[in-house]
């Protein structure tokens, strides 16, 4: 099998492809067997995260005693992905210790700003590509040497411009990205057929109860605190509206809305659908709220200039004032069942990238039921 698989997406077949991060990851892996074996390569294989191995060509190598360097080409199969068709650069240089130090050349942004998965300046290289790239240089070599890898994207300078990164604060390039190694297509109507089929699969179970999620990070983060392994999890991308109309079209009568509080806190704001192209106003949610609970002026504006609800979090746990998720929490789920009349009872758990920071108060008693029918 190629590099491609094909899934279904309601009645559409769309192409995988595959993120920066195993780009990255691959050409590192590329230059490090040149320079250990002293001979050009035109593939290289990797597994990545999801457990697909990948076997891609390898662009512009070259190599010599110390050190090697080559390209890989991003393919993002049926998705509209910016980076479609960069070139992702690897330069591996050995060292005289045993360290492993990986940073950004050309292209690749320099994070700037708290809240995000990379520290304050460091490369946005982010944590699953950094451990991809670190796996990649110990399949050649094991732990007996060190080497400097530098990761590049000569149109990233450019590109970046054509993304969020300047307002998230990575400044002179894009991002390398990818939980999972592979770019799974994301057409708008598909996945709307895919959510009303995966609903429909959950309800013709017998079930009564279904979990929403954004994405695998929300999927990740909500079976860490249930602890529930057979209860169905749907992923609704930025399509809550679009869920909860189903729902309750499919006669569902408890759901849990769980995942990061970045996209989550927007119904708490009467936005249902969640891309922060349509609707970017996490921090005058939060504001407003924290406003009205008496939160100083000097912080209130500190909330505001904040890039990420990740970095607010960090002001609002040192100010005390952490009901804040709870409150928001609640009406987020509140304003949800208004969406869908009261037709069901509605629970919000929120999540920063790692913690949990609340729940509403249906959710106790919502997981009770799933925990039954298991």
């Amino acid at each position: 099998m190629g590099n491609s698989r094909y899934i279904y997406k309601g009645c559409k077949k769309l192409r995988t492809g595959y993120t920066t991060g195993s780009c990255a990851a691959a050409a590192t892996k590329a230059a490090a067997y040149m320079i250990k074996h002293q001979k050009l390569i035109n593939k290289v294989k990797i597994n990545t995260p999801k457990g697909w191995e990948l076997n891609l060509d390898v662009h512009n190598a070259t190599f010599h005693k110390h050190s090697a360097s080559c390209y890989i080409i991003k393919d993002s199969g049926d998705d509209p992905d910016i980076t479609n068709g960069v070139e992702v650069y690897a330069e591996v240089k050995l060292r005289n210790d045993n360290k492993i130090n990986i940073i950004g050349g050309k292209g690749v942004g320099l994070v700037t700003k708290e809240g995000l998965q990379v520290p304050v300046n460091q490369y946005a290289i982010n944590p699953t590509p950094m451990k991809m790239i670190k796996k990649s240089i110990k399949e050649i070599y094991n732990d007996d040497i060190g080497v400097d890898v530098i990761i590049s994207i000569p149109k990233g300078v450019e590109l970046a411009k054509k993304t969020f990164n300047p307002k998230l604060g990575v400044v002179g390039g894009l991002s390398i990205l990818g939980t999972t190694g592979i770019v799974e297509p994301m057409s708008e109507d598909a996945l709307k057929e895919t959510i009303s089929l995966e609903l429909k699969i959950a309800k013709n179970k017998n079930s009564k109860n279904v979990i929403l999620v954004p994405g695998n990070i929300g999927e990740k983060l909500v079976r860490e605190y249930t602890k529930l392994n057979q209860v169905r999890i749907v992923k609704i991308s930025n399509y809550l509206g679009f869920a909860l109309e189903k729902c309750a079209e499919l006669g569902f009568e408890k759901i849990i809305v769980a995942g990061h509080i970045g996209k989550l806190i927007k119904p708490a704001g009467g936005i249902y659908y969640t891309h922060n192209r349509v609707s970017s106003t996490r921090m005058e949610i939060l504001t407003a709220y924290l406003s009205i609970m008496g939160m100083e002026k000097n912080n209130l504006i500190k909330i505001m200039e904040c890039t990420t609800t990740d970095e607010a979090t960090k002001i609002i746990q040192q100010t005390g004032m952490e009901e804040v998720f709870a409150i928001l929490a609640n009406k987020a789920a509140t304003n949800c069942e208004g969406y869908i009349y009261d037709n069901m009872d509605i629970g919000f758990i929120y999540f920063n990238m790692t913690d949990l920071l609340a729940i509403s108060d249906k959710v106790e008693s919502i997981l009770g039921e799933i925990r039954e029918n298991e």
